[in-house]
């Protein structure tokens, strides 16, 4: 029988076929109800992305929202630290995260999932995360086969093991030299002379000698136990985000061969000069010492641009000199969570004053812990002021990126001859260069030394190489 698609259809096919056997009357028609579909929902993973300046891993340092939580789009996710900044990862997705794949303190490699994100699905067509990676198969081992010899296993569980240690004490080698009454008393007490370390002259075995001996031994006192109470205490401390990346940092530094040259300066000329000009500033703070020093650097960069390259070591069979136009110039900053380098930007077309505005402004971040990365990225050269906290003389660590830095000493005033041959007084400060010694070789790092002492001894040879 063909299926028909009205019910009055139907009756009246029936009727046709069987007159009797049914009433004339019309089947009902069925209501169709409608709904709404549930919502559909998928799962994509926040992958981290390349972070720019060759950076291949990121150390996490805190979740902003735990498993469960609601996130939306663009919120900060977590916050991480890198070998140039601290900064935070904002979530591509709005939707429910329900796994975190890395916690705080763990290192991630750019290309891995952080975390995954319950999203409605069809709202990011176009997203096409990474295949989660397997997780590794665990084996169980299998239970060790039982022993035949039960009854002696038994025996031993009911006894409390001991820990067995091996004293060893200095034998005394005058103990034939001890007298009667010790000898007595060491047989009273049980004592074996060769374990008594003697006091007496030559390492004789006195009276006081065996006395203490058997009272340590009667009271459970041990040569180990005294030597563990006089150990030192140590406790493991773990390093802190900017530790870490300077721990590696510092540790591929190391990997170059450095060459070193230092030279001592009188920067009398220099500070009369600032001061000056301090003087008709309206903050007059702003004009420092170190703002003459990176501008003389950026100076003497432009005629041995040597020393603003890096080297690309990715091919080791053909490394290559890469060359770079701006002077970003690094300023090595101590700070509250550690060592930090921003560096200021293209000083070759800035003034001294731009220099000192842009000093002040970043150490007024690094002190509050607000530096960005924009303000660690692209550093070309690195100047570090040590001798604001003290030193005379340091040995700076290049960073990996560069192939030259600079440490600056304490400034010292001595007595010093002037160009008449009289004594008078001088302001000399050390300057302590670093390079790299497979690309720099010790005549260009000491003419490039030798400029900037020119330029900062004679400033007034920079205000005339001034555009």
């Amino acid at each position: 029988m063909n299926m028909l698609r009205c019910s009055g259809g139907l009756s009246r096919a029936l009727r046709r076929q069987h007159p009797r056997a049914l009433p004339n009357y019309t089947l009902p028609i069925p209501r169709r109800l409608f709904h709404g579909a549930a919502p559909l929902w998928g799962v994509k993973s926040q992958v981290l992305k390349d972070v720019g300046e060759g950076i291949t891993e990121v150390q996490i340092i805190q979740w902003y929202v735990e498993e469960g939580a609601r996130i939306e789009e663009w919120k900060p996710l977590c916050q991480y630290q890198s070998d140039k900044a601290v900064d935070d990862i904002t979530s591509r997705y709005e939707g429910v995260v329900k796994k975190l794949h890395f916690q705080a303190d763990d290192t991630v490699p750019t290309g891995k999932a952080l975390c995954d994100i319950e999203v409605e699905d069809g709202k990011y067509p176009d997203d096409s995360p990474p295949k989660p990676t397997p997780e590794p198969m665990i084996a169980t081992p299998e239970p060790p086969n039982p022993q035949p010899t039960q009854p002696q296993q038994t025996q031993q569980a009911s006894q409390p093991l001991q820990p067995q240690v091996s004293i060893s004490v200095p034998k005394s080698i005058h103990a034939t030299l001890a007298t009667p009454a010790v000898r007595g008393l060491l047989k009273t007490l049980n004592v074996n002379i060769e374990e008594v370390q003697g006091t007496g002259k030559d390492g004789r075995v006195l009276k006081e000698d065996v006395q203490r001996f058997a009272m340590r031994r009667d009271s459970g006192v041990t040569a180990r136990s005294t030597a563990l109470e006089e150990s030192q205490a140590e406790t493991a401390v773990k390093l802190s985000p900017i530790q870490s990346q300077m721990f590696k940092t510092m540790t591929r530094s190391l990997t170059i061969p450095h060459l070193l040259f230092a030279d001592e300066l009188n920067i009398n000329a220099v500070n009369s000069m600032r001061r000056k000009l301090a003087a008709d500033c309206k903050d007059p703070k702003k004009i420092t010492f170190l703002s003459f020093v990176v501008k003389a650097v950026s100076l003497a960069l432009n005629e041995y641009p040597l020393l603003n390259a890096r080297v690309d070591a990715t091919n080791p069979d053909k490394p290559q000199i890469i060359m770079r136009s701006k002077h970003n110039i690094g300023i090595a900053m101590d700070t509250p969570q550690g060592l930090i380098v921003p560096n200021i930007k293209d000083v070759a077309n800035r003034s001294i004053l731009d220099v000192a505005s842009e000093l002040t402004r970043l150490s007024a971040l690094g002190r509050e812990g607000k530096i960005t990365p924009a303000d660690l990225s692209g550093g070309t050269i690195t100047v570090s002021n040590i001798g604001n906290i003290g030193g005379t003389y340091v040995a700076p660590v290049l960073v990996p990126t560069e192939v030259a830095i600079m440490g600056i000493g304490k400034v010292r005033t001595l007595p010093v001859f002037d160009e008449a041959g009289q004594v008078t007084k001088g302001e000399l400060v050390n300057f302590s260069w670093s390079a790299d010694h497979r690309v720099v070789d010790g005549a260009t790092m000491a003419r490039m030394a030798n400029r900037v002492r020119e330029l900062v001894e004679s400033p007034e040879q920079m205000l005339v190489s001034l555009q």
